[in-house]
């Protein structure tokens, strides 16, 4: 009952701030100087605003509320009242990146109305956009571009249909080539829409092939947030707790991919990556399945350590003959790379974790960027990882 009550809040409360929104007007005027309107904001003539110095300033009409905030990225800021009823605040500096946030009006957290909606945090989030310096190959630029797809294929795991989105890049619908594939992992609290929206998968690889940087490659981005009718989970950074996803990766998704698209079907064609959750995953399945992967990227995964229940990690354990056999492990990969993000608590650990995998003699990529467990170290990391790829 508490949380059906919950939900009729919210529901009320945003429908209440949209409506005092919408019919408010902004002038270009009353905007601070120097200040844009990110391009993940529903109306690009409103707030909220991005300022000179990368804070972002909010404005929400909320004349009957008692006490608004801004939770941005876990941090809560609280908006300031004026006597027409505008609420008003802003934040300290934001480093560039995607950064979600919400709305909270007298203790009920709420997505925005003027904030386009993502599906992260476990639930619809708002966002903010704050583009990087010397980064507009994660922009739409004048290239050749690719088409993402949102397909659905009947899982036998699950037993439901599931959806995928499928990059497929410039030339694949008027073309007869066949093209190596990656099956890209979304993080806790996300889906198969996290790398192509948050992720700006296809602008990332449009340009990447556009510049001759990486080879035109299919990528596939599924809901690994898979429960089995025998009770497994496709979550939990065990290779038990793996098993359940692993399954529905080898048994449903690939086939259906190599049945669908025109995909190269061979280990050396194929590519597994991922983020935090989905890093955890691609370690476990893609290097203990080298028959059918020979590429693996494990970006800010906390399985090493960094978060709770993460300790003593035992790499020969967990990956049988990484250490007691590396010549034979690193001949089965062309390309192992991870990276992690320099302000994550995980870092550490990751960093630990691959000077023992070197000291032992194995072959992996390594790469850190400024930010912490958010998504545009993810991009970089894509970014980074595809252009060893495949050739």
């Amino acid at each position: 009952m508490k949380i059906t009550i919950n939900m009729m809040l919210a529901a009320m409360l945003t429908a209440a701030v949209c409506t005092q929104v919408a019919a408010q007007g902004f002038n270009r005027e009353s905007f601070p100087e120097g200040s844009y309107s990110p391009v993940t904001n529903i109306n690009r003539s409103g707030y909220p605003r991005v300022l000179t110095d990368n804070s972002v300033m909010f404005r929400v009409v909320a004349p009957q509320a008692q006490n608004v905030q801004i939770d941005l990225c876990g941090t809560k800021y609280d908006m300031q009242k004026s006597e027409d009823g505008t609420w008003t605040v802003t934040t300290k500096s934001q480093v560039p990146g995607f950064h979600y946030y919400f709305l909270v009006v007298d203790g009920v957290s709420v997505a925005d109305p003027a904030s386009q909606s993502f599906y992260g945090c476990g639930r619809w989030s708002s966002a903010i956009e704050i583009p990087e310096e010397g980064m507009d190959d994660f922009e739409v630029k004048a290239v050749p571009h690719g088409e993402v797809r949102t397909v659905n294929y009947y899982s036998k795991v699950d037993e439901s249909w599931r959806p995928l989105m499928v990059y497929t890049p410039a030339g694949y619908n008027e073309g007869q080539q066949d093209y190596p594939v990656v099956y890209i992992q979304h993080g806790g609290g996300e889906d198969h829409r996290g790398w192509m929206e948050q992720g700006r998968t296809a602008q990332i690889m449009d340009n990447l092939i556009a510049a001759g940087k990486a080879v035109p490659m299919i990528i596939v981005s599924s809901n690994s947030n898979v429960h089995a009718r025998n009770g497994g989970f496709g979550g939990g950074y065990s290779w038990q707790g793996m098993q359940a996803f692993r399954s529905e990766l080898l048994e449903n998704v690939i086939p259906f991919i190599e049945k669908n698209y025109r995909v190269k079907k061979d280990r050396k064609s194929r590519a597994m990556c991922g983020l935090s959750m989905g890093g955890g995953q691609s370690f476990y399945i893609g290097l203990r399945d080298p028959e059918v992967f020979a590429n693996v990227g494990v970006f800010s995964t906390g399985m090493f350590g960094g978060i709770a229940g993460a300790s003593n990690f035992d790499l020969e354990a967990e990956v049988p003959g990484m250490l007691t056999d590396t010549k034979t492990f690193n001949e089965q990969f062309d390309v192992f790379f991870m990276s992690c993000g320099e302000q994550d608590p995980r870092i550490d650990y990751t960093r630990n974790i691959v000077k023992k995998m070197h000291d032992g003699g194995v072959e992996v990529h390594f790469n850190s960027y400024p930010g912490d467990h958010e998504w545009q170290v993810w991009r970089k990391s894509l970014h980074e990882f595809t252009q060893y790829l495949f050739r």
